[in-house]
């Protein structure tokens, strides 16, 4: 038994040795390919980083996700919305780069040797128990594809992350737009329903005085009633929006108010697919290098320490070599071109959405400032009517007809305002800018 245990103890050694002499396995590392390689190097300083950490440091694409910056306007009602959407958030998505997190940890260290036992029941009915130990010695890359290939896995768990909170963001906000929305266009229909009841009370004044035709108090009291109606419409899209919002978030904001600017352009950030695209394609190269050495052979120190101890080298393969084998690795290669047309096309995808939002939220707010002007045009022309109907020179519906105009104008211009806010707070989604990224 003393001797099965040196003779383990010395193969274990041997494997370590072997594996120290053949680290990099399958080809040279460079000094910034060995992020998942760090985790078992000595770190000099007084707080030892995580490997999670050095992965952060290390990524380009997880540090420009940190380096991004909200939009929304500190002490904004916007940023209340956000802060108080956030703090309720599930985080799903964080479970997920967890998990990646934990992966890449344990793909870092695949260049260790392998050890198990093994355990057969002979002819003769006893239990035979040996070690098994395996250290690979080439493979063609293989085992540095899969450090690889969990690098960037934890790279587009990390770009989920992003995407998922700013989208859970931009619901919030669009709920707040909504409700704050619905809370002016109820104020205008009430002003409207208060001066149109005023023009109905006067028009059963003169049908009862006999002066005026029924018909035009019938049509007074429609429009009453359609104004009604779109202030009860109003009311209730506000309640909804607000209830809503609620549910999703810390608190109560019913009590938020108010609109804040936006100062979201083009060129703030590179686009969340883009980087998504990015980080998908690295780990595409990294799965395709995987591929690659499964086709074709490798080396490995095996050997067994018990009772019939054996070592030596071996020659293996996942997959047996053939005609096909050269067409199979010319298709994993075309995959490196199909993942960098992929990040081609999501960054011309990107920059189109991203032209058709500036050309859309110039168009909105151009719009929106020709109807503030219409809307202060159609009320100094109502003033006119007004006065030329207590001058008793205009009828009572002449005035209505210009007062509907103006009411228009006014809702015109309510409508436009947070069409083009809501544009905004979608093109900074798509700049993934509507939280911090240090605080995701």
């Amino acid at each position: 038994m003393r001797q099965w245990f040196i003779r383990s103890a010395v193969m274990c050694c041997s494997a370590l040795a072997l594996a120290a002499c053949t680290s990099d396995v399958g080809g040279t590392v460079a000094a910034d390919e060995t992020v998942a390689m760090l985790s078992t190097s000595s770190i000099s300083g007084n707080a030892k980083p995580t490997h999670s950490e050095k992965i952060n440091a290390q990524s380009d694409i997880i540090q420009g996700l940190i380096a991004r910056r909200s939009v929304l306007p500190a002490g904004s009602p916007y940023s209340r919305v956000a802060t108080a959407v956030l703090a309720a958030n599930s985080r799903s998505a964080e479970s997920e780069l967890r998990a990646a997190q934990l992966r890449a940890r344990a793909a870092s260290k695949n260049w260790l040797p392998t050890i198990g036992p093994s355990i057969s029941l002979t002819s003769l009915g006893s239990v035979v128990a040996n070690l098994v130990v395996e250290q690979v010695i080439y493979d063609n890359g293989r085992k540095k594809g899969e450090r690889e290939f969990a690098v960037a896995d934890v790279e587009v768990a990390a770009v989920a992350l992003s995407s998922d909170t700013n989208t859970r963001v931009r619901t919030g906000l669009d709920l707040y737009v909504t409700a704050v929305e619905a809370r002016e266009k109820f104020v205008l229909a009430s002003a409207s329903a208060k001066d149109i009841g005023h023009f109905e009370w006067v028009m059963q004044q003169r049908v009862e005085g006999g002066v005026s035709d029924s018909s035009d108090l019938h049509i007074l009291r429609q429009k009453l009633l359609e104004i009604r109606a779109s202030q009860t419409a109003a009311a209730e899209a506000a309640n909804t929006a607000i209830a809503e919002l609620n549910a999703m978030a810390i608190g109560d904001l019913s009590g938020v108010t108010g609109t804040a600017p936006l100062p979201v352009r083009a060129g703030l950030a590179q686009p969340l697919p883009v980087t998504l695209a990015e980080a998908e394609k690295t780990r595409a190269i990294a799965a395709a290098k995987v591929d690659r050495a499964s086709q074709l052979p490798g080396l490995s120190a095996s050997g067994t320490v018990g009772e019939d101890s054996t070592f030596g080298l071996r020659l293996t393969s996942d997959s047996l070599l053939g005609f096909g084998t050269g067409d199979r690795l010319k298709a994993i290669e075309a995959t490196t071109e199909a993942a960098g047309r992929y990040v081609a096309q999501a960054t011309e995808d990107a920059n189109r959405k991203l032209r058709k939002f500036e050309g859309q939220i110039a168009a909105k707010e151009r719009q929106a400032a020709e109807a503030a002007a219409l809307t202060e045009q159609a009320k100094q022309n109502l003033d006119v009517f007004q006065a030329q109907y207590d001058a008793g020179q205009r009828q009572v519906m002449d005035v209505v007809g210009v007062y509907e105009t103006f009411a228009r104008q006014q809702e015109n211009q309510v409508t436009l305002k947070y069409e083009a806010i809501r544009l905004r707070i979608a093109m900074a989604e798509l700049l993934g800018v509507l939280a911090d990224g240090s605080n995701i």
